[in-house]
């Protein structure tokens, strides 16, 4: 698309050109809704619920408010508390590590692979303690971390897992999907996901049957029956609404993600015949062979990041940083006592990644400006 100007704009994502697509379903879905005055859980939320399950070949999900609630209803589960000890990487949105904060848990910190952004498994044996009591890999951008040898940790000590993949619906590790790779998978149904609501929306997929049951009770206040808590849980239902909408975009799903994977290959071939991979000046993301990534977001690696991210911006190019500042040097973790170098790869990744659009509606018209306008900047 292009601005009155003339000059090319091509946003980070344009969930417009989607709904297009899907308008006359998304108004039925929401007539319907309206129809059956059922707005709060319902046969919309449990039809997802099912469909989502099946979806990711797991025995059971459960809806909730948000992805973050979903984080923190896991740990909730395996009842979490103070003195526990939960690792992850500090190369993460937000929700991961401020969940385990909640629960008034420490989270221990392992540093990222720096090819695949995801958690370092090496380094997550020398950090179990007695009080190790879960473990949550990120599958970041839309690619699973390395979960044989995560899940093998983790019976080897007792230790529960649980998938972070907020980011990840659809992607796969050695055939299998996320979500149903570990004891738990958690899902974000944030606008910019691949599966996005018109709002916030979160799942939960397991199939362990009692961690299913206590899920469905801890999301609404502790009740297995309505005013008797055998919990204290929390009010995170999953609204009729995003549910109706959720099960009209899940059709669509793996067509998008095809989408975004032949962006993605495009990105790949463009920056390598611009000369820019070989300059060093575009660090490609990489994809391993057991995995099939999904594209939540493309992420480069760039030599003066933001300067060109200023560049773009002038040039009508949308980006993202993902993330400017690792969780370890947050002001509100300074608590955890973790010192700028504690984890290098995650900070290098913060000083150097950006994220460029890869949206399925995007043209090969719009990626080749992209790449142009990169290789202007460097030229």
């Amino acid at each position: 698309m292009k601005e009155a100007t003339g000059r090319k704009k091509v946003p980070l994502l344009d969930l417009g050109e989607q709904h297009k697509q899907i308008r006359a379903e998304i108004d039925t879905a929401v007539k319907r809704v309206f129809d059956s005055q059922q707005y709060i859980l319902g046969p919309e939320v449990k039809a997802l619920e099912e469909e989502l399950a099946t979806y990711c070949q797991s025995s059971y999900a459960v809806g909730c408010a948000s992805g973050s609630d979903a984080l923190l209803l896991a740990l909730m589960a395996y009842d979490i508390k103070p003195g526990d000890e939960v690792i992850t990487t500090p190369y993460t949105f937000f929700a991961t590590i401020g969940a385990i904060v909640r629960l008034g848990a420490k989270p221990v910190l392992v540093d990222i692979e720096p090819d695949t952004f995801n958690l370092e498994i090496s380094q997550v044996e020398a950090v179990i303690t007695e009080n190790t009591r879960a473990i949550i890999p990120i599958h970041l951008f839309g690619q699973c971390a390395e979960m044989d040898e995560l899940n093998e940790i983790g019976k080897k000590h007792g230790v529960k897992i649980i998938e972070d993949a907020a980011q990840a619906i659809g992607s796969k590790y050695k055939g299998k999907l996320a979500g149903n790779l570990a004891d738990l998978g958690c899902f974000s149904f944030y606008p910019s996901k691949n599966l996005g609501g018109v709002g916030d929306g979160g799942m939960l997929t397991t199939s362990d049957n009692d961690t299913y049951q206590k899920l469905k009770a801890l999301r609404a206040h502790g009740a297995k029956v309505k005013y008797f808590h055998d919990y204290v849980g929390i009010n995170s239902r999953l609204d009729a609404l995003q549910a109706a909408i959720l099960r009209v975009k899940l059709k669509y799903l793996d067509g998008w993600a095809e989408g975004r994977i032949r962006n993605a290959n495009f990105y790949r071939e463009a920056f390598r015949e611009n000369g820019l991979v070989d300059s060093g000046a575009v660090k490609l993301p990489v994809e391993k062979e057991d995995c099939h990534h999904i594209y939540n977001q493309f992420v480069i690696r760039v030599k003066s990041r933001d300067a060109l991210r200023k560049y773009l911006s002038e040039n009508g190019v949308g980006t993202e940083i993902y993330y400017p500042l690792a969780l370890h040097l947050q002001p509100c973790f300074k608590f955890l006592g973790y010192q700028e170098g504690s984890f290098p790869e995650s900070e290098k990744a913060s000083q150097e990644s950006l994220a460029i659009p890869i949206y399925p509606e995007l043209t090969k018209q719009d990626q080749g400006y992209v790449v142009e306008t990169i290789k202007g900047f460097y030229n």
